[in-house]
């Protein structure tokens, strides 16, 4: 009997993870998260948020029953949505503990700590960080061989990729995600190319190792081997002139390297 309840439960928590594990967090979302800038970014309404605490915190013990080894059963896609989205309501969570009292995600550190350091997130059996949840179970050891993350977690600051309007779903994580780098590409404020000087944002700074796999061991992403071929996937987006794609190629062009903007990404 023990081991039917333990079946039922595993395919319970599939079926879950397929679709209504994440509804509430989407109304939330479609709710309190206001595109700006023409659809290239987001802003979030943390005061709606703040109204809504009950439901975040209804959402986020949902994730906390999961058990691990349910987890690990899913497929990539899956397994993949669920980290994403723990991360960014966990860090909406963090924000409304002092807000409406700050101004950068970074009040919530000091000196010797940081915000990403504290253990606020019980999850898959312990109680982790921010920085646990995407530097070891997002990135830890290229399991997902996935880029594109950086454009979909969300650090509660204006220099961030936009946070989604919606719940991230492994049935539609691939489209999801490919959107977020096309949105966040096309952002001028964030990235752009000036003559043959390509301005990105410092996340490709802090993680230029996961867009490169050129002499790593490091798994090759849709072929691409360094940052530059990574970009000129997105030359679209980043609305590249002929010229500017063969500087890229050529490797001809220089790269700078934009400051971060950590002020709050609040609608107020």
């Amino acid at each position: 009997m023990g081991s039917l309840l333990l079946v039922a439960a595993s395919l319970h928590f599939s079926v879950l993870a397929e679709d209504s594990l994440h509804t509430g967090f989407n109304q939330l979302l479609v709710e309190h998260v206001k595109p700006i800038a023409n659809g290239a970014s987001t802003q979030v309404d943390y005061s709606g948020f703040k109204r809504d605490s009950a439901r975040l915190t209804t959402y986020l013990e949902s994730l906390a029953k999961v058990p691990k080894a349910t987890f690990d059963s899913w497929e990539n896609d899956d397994q993949l949505a669920f980290l994403i989205n723990a991360y960014n309501a966990y860090t909406i969570e963090l924000i409304l503990t002092k807000y409406p009292g700050i101004n950068s995600i970074r009040d919530l550190g000091g000196f010797f700590s940081s915000p990403w350091k504290k253990e606020i997130a019980p999850l898959l059996g312990k109680k982790r960080t921010l920085d646990e949840i995407e530097h070891e179970l997002i990135r830890g050891g290229n399991k997902y061989n996935e880029p594109r993350i950086h454009f979909a977690v969300n650090c509660a600051s204006i220099g961030c990729p936009a946070l989604r309007e919606e719940a991230y779903i492994g049935a539609r994580l691939d489209l999801q995600l490919e959107a977020q780098t096309k949105r966040f590409l096309s952002d001028t404020s964030r990235n752009r190319m000036d003559g043959d000087i390509l301005k990105l944002s410092k996340i490709f700074d802090w993680y230029g190792d996961d867009f490169e796999s050129a002499g790593k061991t490091r798994q090759s992403w849709r072929g691409t081997s360094t940052l530059n071929e990574f970009i000129l996937l997105y030359k679209d987006a980043l609305k590249l002139s002929p010229q500017q794609v063969s500087a890229l190629v050529q490797g001809n062009a220089n790269i700078e390297f934009l400051e971060y903007d950590w002020a709050l990404n609040d609608t107020q």
